[in-house]
């Protein structure tokens, strides 16, 4: 058997590998596999949070999503929407993109419609927004317009995106573990470590034991690092809950558990409602709140979706070594319009707008390099509908740790940037330190955009600047606006 064949043949069948191209792009069939576990467990806590976040939230008319006026059973359906649409796009993404790229509802826009939209409207009219908004994304992407001007942007704020992203998911794993936290005391730093500057509680320790033994693992090049640090991790995790029963994290108990409490659940199973499927009001928004203050609506969701995206393929493709040399993914003309498509399946199935998930770079750092990976992650959010609760079992002190070590892995590409030339080198230092510290890729790219056009322009440069350059600085200058413009019209 000649070197190729066997490199097939520990790929998986011909087919299988001829069709993800698992051989060509240096991966296997087992490494596919573990990187899509890897994924999900990295981001399945959305299945428990999303519901947490706008199944608990009445609108405008008084009622939770699904009409009904019963908290519980607005979370059971959200849960099992959530896990619904996440696993079907994120299986289009594996099938039509060949990427490895996860989607679900996403952190940020969820709680903004919950809070600032939902409120002034029906559930319906709100999810009827996001629809709208997808659908508007998808039309630039079947123009080209979106891929344009993915490709207008310069190598270098491509690269400070990714290292900005690097390390954006560092921070969400330190805070989401309680490794760094706010104070409780007011007049104190934004953050600090643990409480009062102490580490606190045994859930801690867990992240630490799983940071220590993922980082170990990869330093010996043991195969499935990751996966193996969030598993034992885990067990870590339910065997000390047995013996203390620590409980949630809360303020009256810091040193509990983050998101879920480690415990073996007393039903495995529980049967699918997906009531909440077709439950969106195209253009109700626009009766209730007037056009100008629902195209304002729209306008905020669409640009944040549509760089959100942008920054997240490309760290992704930079991550595992896919990207061409101006930077840009494999197939980003079908990753962007499977995203599009995600947005509107969202607002359709009233779980708000699906997105491209920064988590992928956990199953990426475990070896993960075609969409097969997508396709095990979307298959284990599609059995995760009716085995919800087995999701619970993972901690964020146990999943996190993952993020931390992709983190520094997409933070070592920071030497591509030339530090030398303010011109470039000050817009990636904006992109970069403002992922984090606002909480938001959107932001950081923003920012970016408008002081590397601001400074080609101050130094003479402005012909360098592409024209699609100018036209997002300017929607951006917009976009941070948002607030003062839709005070002013309304």
């Amino acid at each position: 058997m000649s070197s190729s064949q066997a490199a097939t043949a520990r790929s998986g069948s011909g087919p299988l590998d001829s069709f993800f191209k698992i051989t060509e792009r240096g991966s296997t069939l087992g490494r596919e596999v573990r990187g899509g576990l890897v994924t999900f467990f990295t981001m399945a806590y959305i299945v428990v949070l999303n519901p947490l976040i706008i199944g608990t939230v009445k609108d405008g008319a008084g009622q939770f999503i699904g009409g009904g006026t019963d908290p519980a059973a607005a979370i059971a359906k959200v849960a099992v929407a959530t896990a619904l649409v996440a696993g079907v796009v994120t299986i289009l993404m594996g099938l039509f993109a060949n990427f490895p790229l996860a989607l679900a509802t996403g952190l940020g826009l969820n709680a903004f419609i919950a809070f600032s939209v939902a409120t002034k409207m029906t559930w319906a009219d709100a999810m009827g927004l996001v629809v709208l908004e997808g659908l508007i994304i998808l039309v630039l992407v079947l123009t080209g317009f979106r891929k344009a001007v993915f490709e207008a942007v310069p190598l270098q704020l491509k690269i400070a995106i990714s290292v900005g992203i690097g390390l954006f998911i560092t921070f969400i794993g330190v805070v989401d573990a309680g490794f760094v936290r706010r104070p409780a005391a007011p007049g104190g730093p934004p953050v600090e470590l643990g409480v009062g500057g102490n580490l606190h509680g045994w859930p801690v320790l867990v992240f630490v034991v799983g940071l220590l033994l993922i980082v170990t693992l990869y330093a010996r090049k043991v195969k499935g690092a990751i996966l193996i640090g969030i598993l034992v991790s885990t067990v870590l995790a339910i065997v000390i809950e047995s013996i203390a029963s620590i409980g949630a994290r809360t303020d009256k108990n810091p040193g509990g558990w983050g998101l879920s409490v480690p415990k073996l659940p007393d039903q495995w199973f529980t049967t699918p409602n997906l009531d909440t499927i077709g439950e969106f009001n195209l253009f109700g928004s626009f009766e209730k709140i007037g056009a100008v203050s629902a195209l304002l609506l729209i306008f905020t969701l669409m640009l944040a979706d549509f760089f959100d995206t942008m920054g997240t393929m490309t760290a992704i493709g930079a991550e595992a070594g896919l990207n061409d040399k101006d930077g840009i993914p494999p197939n980003s003309q079908r990753i962007l319009v499977v995203d599009s498509l995600a947005a509107a399946a969202g607002g359709a199935a009233s779980v708000s707008s699906n997105t491209s998930y920064i988590e992928s770079a956990s199953g990426v750092g475990e070896g993960a390099r075609t969409g097969l990976a997508s396709v095990v992650t979307g298959i284990c959010f599609l059995i995760s509908m009716v085995v919800a609760p087995l999701v619970t079992l993972v901690p964020y002190e146990a999943a996190t740790p993952a993020l931390i070590l992709v983190g520094f892995l997409m933070m070592t590409q920071v030497k591509g940037i030339d530090f030398d030339d303010l011109e470039v080198a000050f817009p990636a230092f904006l992109t970069i330190v403002l992922m984090p510290f606002t909480y938001s890729i959107s932001a950081g790219i923003g920012a970016g955009f408008v002081s590397y056009a601001v400074l080609k322009t101050v130094r003479g440069k402005a012909r360098e600047v592409h024209p699609l350059m100018w036209v997002v600085s300017a929607l951006f200058v917009v976009y941070f606006a948002i607030g003062p413009l839709t005070d002013w019209l309304t």
